[in-house]
């Protein structure tokens, strides 16, 4: 679980450049250096260390920046930001959920729950003081939303939107989560996700993810630092 002090590094994952654009103004004494074809944006953001990137979309690119954040930058947390397309109906155009739970849609039940890494079930739980943090900021944001997200290889338009919601009923769906959820949960790593929603089952469709990604990337954007101010403040709280 997240210790509040001493500020951990924060590594800020997001899945397009599109995504992480919002977020490159906000970083002093940027240093850009890169491994495994990816660029990490290492500064402070508000006072707080952080490493961000953009992963590239699907679960392999996803879980790559996610080791290499944890080995070659020594983060302590990571924050999975950007866009994500809304299951639920009451999930709005630019909502935000952050993601209590998350799951693979896409694969057999069993190969975590009777493989490595032996899960007690399908599901990724975010850390619980991370979302507590998440939780207060959706008291006083009603748009951002607390819920279950589901990760799978497909832009989910009509086709399997109800098999899905029927076996895992989330709140939002996209293509990185779970492979950044999967590698947090065997190294022990403090994980959440906090994307803000582009495309729901009324306002389907990738051309509307095209139209709504800049805005959905700099309402997560706004929400990401309000939660790092708000993680800031639990620190110095509790020295």
């Amino acid at each position: 679980m997240y210790q509040a002090s001493p500020m951990p590094k924060i590594g800020i994952i997001c899945a397009s450049d599109d995504e992480l654009e919002p977020f490159l103004p906000h970083i002093d004494h940027d240093e850009v250096t890169e491994n495994a074809m990816l660029k990490f944006h290492q500064g402070s953001v508000h006072g707080i260390p952080v490493v961000a990137l953009y992963c590239g979309v699907c679960k392999v690119n996803a879980a790559i920046a996610t080791q290499i954040l944890i080995d070659r930058y020594g983060v302590g947390a990571i924050i999975n930001a950007g866009t994500a397309g809304g299951m639920d109906q009451s999930v709005n155009l630019f909502d935000t959920v952050v993601s209590a739970q998350v799951a693979y849609h896409d694969m057999d039940d069993e190969i975590l729950t009777e493989f490595h890494p032996w899960m007690p079930s399908v599901y990724f739980d975010a850390d619980p003081a991370l979302l507590e943090i998440a939780a207060f900021i959706s008291e006083r944001n009603p748009s951002v939303r607390l819920g279950r997200t589901v990760t799978g290889e497909k832009f989910i338009e009509d086709d399997f939107r109800d098999a899905i919601n029927q076996k895992y009923a989330p709140l939002s769906v996209d293509m990185e989560t779970a492979g950044i959820a999967h590698v947090c949960y065997v190294n022990k790593i403090p994980f959440i996700a906090i994307r803000s929603i582009t495309d729901t089952a009324t306002h389907s469709g990738m051309d509307q993810f095209e139209e709504n990604c800049q805005r959905a990337s700099t309402i997560s954007k706004d929400v990401v630092l309000d939660f790092l101010d708000e993680l800031k403040r639990t620190a110095k709280e509790s020295r």
